[in-house]
């Protein structure tokens, strides 16, 4: 659903074009085998990231290639290169496909040389491939974004004859709150709390307005990509993502009023009643908070 979701966003404006029903998990690992040559020797494998990460599928019209960068790997400052290998594998790897079929098939009779020794025939078509990035951070990405932004010269005659390879990006600092309603699974809400993680007044509204329960494995890239701590409860395959974030919020809060307290308290010389009598802590709140200091940090 969520692989669907993202492709459909970007390519169709959030239109359900692409069917998860239709889709097929594809082998994220490419060979590299010159076309057609039986005496190559042993090929060369490349593993594309897992999620660090790539998942690839495919329908009758195209083959998808979704490519996640953590927030801790950040921008990938040569991804236009590293996109346009992935890509030119792949086609590569259908190329050697379709010369495989061909010689099991025996099927050369009324084909020329040309299509007799590249494998390739000139009714042979090749399934598009597109590559999508997406940054799971709430950072801008200020990386290059396309081949010619890489290279070393704004020669126009010369990079006329170098043809231009851009790569297809999201980022959620770049998502605005339309187009981020234009999502329909759970990606929605992942990337619009990267986007706002940090800023509080912004991300309070949004989770006031926008949230639903979300599934580990999708808290689990929050936690991790957002730098924020939501917990699953014990037993519990969702989280009530708006009561997360409240306990949160009143966690970092209490440690930060605990940390305060113990400044006052060891700076001064006075008592923990003293301590919250400055920081005006309310009556009710205080037994706890004065056994929280008593107790081991």
């Amino acid at each position: 659903m969520i692989f669907a979701d993202v492709f459909n966003y970007y390519i169709y404006g959030g239109q359900q074009r692409i069917l998860p029903g239709q889709l097929q998990e594809l082998d994220t690992t490419e060979i590299i085998v010159p076309y057609g040559a039986d005496d190559a020797g042993e090929p060369e494998q490349v593993y594309r990231d897992v999620m660090k990460s790539l998942v690839a599928m495919r329908d009758d019209r195209a083959a998808y290639l979704l490519l996640g960068i953590e927030n801790q790997g950040g921008v990938h400052y040569a991804m236009p290169v590293k996109n346009l290998l992935y890509d030119a594998i792949n086609y590569a790897k259908q190329v050697q496909k379709a010369a495989n079929s061909h010689r099991e098939a025996k099927d050369s009779k009324g084909h020329n040389k040309g299509e007799f020794l590249s494998g390739f025939y000139k009714e042979d078509r090749l399934i598009p491939v597109i590559t999508l990035v997406i940054l799971f951070s709430p950072d801008k990405w200020d990386g290059p974004t396309s081949l010619h932004e890489m290279l070393n010269t704004d020669d126009e005659h010369i990079l006329s004859l170098v043809p231009d390879y851009q790569i297809h990006l999201i980022t959620p600092y770049g998502l605005s709150d339309g187009e981020l309603k234009k999502f329909h699974s759970s990606l929605r809400e992942v990337l619009t709390f990267i986007k706002y993680s940090k800023d509080r007044e912004k991300m309070d509204e949004a989770v006031r307005d926008n949230f639903k329960k979300l599934r580990k494995e999708e808290i689990d890239v929050l936690n991790y990509c957002a730098n924020v701590n939501l917990q699953l409860p014990p037993g519990e395959e969702e989280v009530d993502v708006c009561k997360a974030w409240e306990d949160m919020k009143q966690e970092v809060e209490e440690r930060t009023l605990l940390k305060d307290l113990r400044n006052i308290i060891e700076g001064f010389h006075v008592t923990a009643e003293k301590a919250m009598e400055v920081l005006k802590v309310p009556e009710a709140n205080q037994a706890e908070l004065a056994a929280k200091l008593n107790s081991p940090r």
